[in-house]
């Protein structure tokens, strides 16, 4: 038969190069990853709350604040302008037409005058708390007993109008005058007056920590990730605040969410580290299959931390020694039974 009639498959014989050539098993190929670099050795980095934290934290330069300060000022005198123009032209053609708008506007200017004196209030209550930090620090430095009753003193009067706190309240002030040195004073008065606020305030966090979580783990849309941590971490620094005493009005939140942020940023602590990556995804099987899972789990880890840094920003004294609580016991509660059997 010619060449060229030739029909059928070439059978090609490869035994002379099997022994030189390793044999592939399917069975053996690693599995494809659902994400670039999953399972190549990089790990969840929370991008979403290191993205929100550099914003929170980053201040606006000067050229920013004047630009900002001199635009606000331009429009509120061409608005003032255009209203004081409206209502005398109103009186002018229409009396009670004018008379009535007038009264509308006093009334938004009253109302206007409430939110800033709400706004004020709330600095005052934040001053006060940060001064009263200060002096529980000073007082456990320097062991002064004087100082200490003084700070025991404010912080019982500060908590006298909270129900909640009544049982405790009494049960400190039965053992107040028992203590001879600072130390014990101090210690007395986290245990009975701040631990029950430590605890609600655990609470709030380990549910921000959970929202976060289940936000970036299930929501696959850009920038909603950051949009979800930034607004759940300043309404839980808000609550944080709340349940000490420092309640905060809208830019009193934003003061103490630059505070925390800046604070973290500058020592790193947002960053995510080996040791931090090891407790929290050790057990999490989802977590180490799914980026998306594990950037969730990453990103509960660092608002639990954000936090814990706004307790220690918040609370009327510094954490006592083995008080502090721990980044991976918090995030461990919050996330139970969320993403598996273990957090």
């Amino acid at each position: 038969m010619s060449e060229g009639k030739r029909r059928g498959p070439v059978m090609i014989d490869l035994e002379d190069t099997r022994a030189d050539t390793p044999e592939v098993n399917p069975a053996e190929a690693p599995p494809v990853p659902d994400a670039p670099g999953v399972l190549s050795g990089s790990m969840p980095e929370g991008r979403a709350m290191q993205m929100a934290a550099t914003l929170a934290g980053r201040r606006p330069s000067r050229l920013a604040r004047w630009f900002w300060g001199l635009l606000a000022t331009l429009v509120g005198a061409f608005v003032s302008v255009a209203a004081w123009n409206v209502v005398t032209g109103l009186i002018a053609s229409n009396l009670w037409l004018g008379w009535a708008v007038t009264v509308l506007i006093a009334a938004f200017g009253l109302v206007c005058l409430a939110i800033v004196v709400k706004e004020a209030a709330a600095f005052a209550r934040l001053s006060r708390m940060d001064r009263l930090h200060h002096l529980a620090q000073e007082a456990a430095t320097s062991g002064d007993l004087k100082q200490a009753r003084d700070f025991a003193e404010k912080l019982e009067a500060i908590y006298r109008a909270r129900p909640d706190l009544d049982w405790h309240r009494d049960r400190f002030s039965e053992r107040r005058d028992e203590q001879f040195d600072a130390a014990s004073l101090l210690a007395l008065a986290e245990a009975e007056l701040v631990a029950p606020l430590d605890a609600a305030a655990l609470r709030e966090v380990e549910a921000a920590a959970r929202q976060v979580a289940t936000v970036t783990a299930l929501v696959p849309l850009a920038f909603a990730d950051v949009a979800a941590a930034m607004t759940s971490n300043i309404r839980m620094i808000r609550r944080v605040a709340e349940v000490y005493g420092g309640r905060s009005g809208t830019l009193g939140s934003w003061r103490l969410m630059r505070a925390v942020m800046t604070h973290l940023v500058a020592t790193g602590a947002v960053a995510v580290g080996d040791d931090m990556i090891g407790s929290v995804l050790g057990g999490n099987v989802l977590a180490r299959l799914s980026r998306r899972f594990g950037e969730g789990v990453v990103n509960g880890a660092l608002t639990a931390r954000v936090g814990v840094a706004a307790m220690e920003v918040c609370r009327p004294m510094p954490f006592g020694e083995g008080r502090r609580p721990s980044v991976t016991g918090v995030l461990r509660r919050a996330l139970t039974g969320l993403f598996g059997d273990k957090a």
